[in-house]
């Protein structure tokens, strides 16, 4: 009786550090992007296809849906935002599964 419990709750820890290991890499990769963007003379799609490479290697690569970028402005401060939809891998079928996550940076002048 306690077995069943015992490997409901290892599986719940493992399913939250795995999903928290996929969003601290989404995080990371998005926001390397935006700064490869924001560089004096970057664009957008390098900005994007950084963020691919970032991903290639890792556990997330799998998951990602879309990756997109978009030059924009925070109270008139031309900013880049890296945005990355994800699936979120799951154990079980409880808890969100679509992940978003978004990176920024400044543009260079």
């Amino acid at each position: 009786m306690v077995v069943p419990l015992l490997v409901l709750v290892v599986l719940a820890v493992v399913q939250v550090g795995l999903a928290l290991h996929v969003r601290s890499t989404l995080v990371s990769a998005a926001a390397e992007g935006a700064r490869v963007a924001a560089v004096s003379g970057g664009d957008t799609a390098a900005g994007v296809a950084r963020t691919r490479s970032a991903l290639a290697t890792s556990l997330a690569d799998g998951v990602v849906e879309s990756v997109t970028a978009a030059r924009s402005g925070v109270r008139g401060v031309a900013t880049v935002d890296v945005e990355v939809r994800a699936r979120l891998p799951l154990l079980g079928l409880l808890g969100p599964t679509v992940l978003v996550v978004h990176g920024h940076a400044l543009v260079e002048g």
